[in-house]
């Protein structure tokens, strides 16, 4: 899918940034295909975490993400829709976004989730962390796409200018689980992916 004038050109602007002020350092790239939909998970730390995790896929794949209804006021709201976001409303099962996300997945796009919702503070006791979502896995599931788990470090530190970290893992493997009833599918997939995504974080 080819992405908007816009994406393009803050890539333009971003890739000196964030490759020689923030010294981006990605891993597992090869993870990613060059090619078809998947839902792309990963930890949230910061409201800058969509930065490091399209850069190193830029610009060859169109990241779309979904991000919070509150965000979509003139004219912030124009410029993050051309920088390939979406609205969803929190704290509530949001349908007509997820169908948004299963449509655009099918058609080839990339969707990244943030599975926990809300930036989560450094060094949380996992226990006190939010539930995860299941709304990742529900879109990989629905739209029979690969789910791919994540993790970014150093958005938390942009002002003292450390180093930008990501990590890219294999697919999360679901096709034991699609003949399995959809709820509990999507909880067994979920838990599967935040082991990962949590591997993946602890290795960064």
């Amino acid at each position: 899918m080819r992405p908007s004038t816009f994406y393009l050109f803050a890539g333009v602007v971003s890739l000196p940034i964030v490759r020689g002020v923030y010294r981006l350092r990605a891993e597992g790239v090869e993870n990613v295909p060059r090619s078809g939909g998947l839902v792309l998970a990963a930890n949230h730390i910061s409201n800058f975490d969509p930065w490091p995790l399209a850069m190193p896929l830029w610009p060859h794949r169109y990241l779309r993400f979904m991000a919070k209804s509150e965000l979509f006021w003139w004219p912030l709201g124009a410029v993050i829709t051309a920088g390939g976001a979406f609205p969803v409303r929190r704290g509530e099962r949001d349908v007509e976004a997820i169908r948004k996300a299963v449509s655009l997945v099918r058609d080839g796009h990339i969707v990244v989730m943030f599975p926990h919702g809300t930036r989560q503070r450094k060094g949380l006791v996992k226990k006190f962390r939010p539930r995860a979502h299941t709304g990742a896995a529900r879109i990989a599931l629905d739209a029979e796409v690969p789910l791919l788990p994540a993790a970014i470090a150093g958005t938390d530190r942009l002002t003292r200018l450390g180093r930008l970290r990501v990590r890219y893992g294999p697919p999360i493997p679901l096709d034991d689980l699609r003949d399995t009833e959809r709820s509990a599918a999507a909880h067994e997939a979920t838990e599967r992916l935040m082991v990962e995504i949590e591997r993946l974080e602890s290795e960064l």
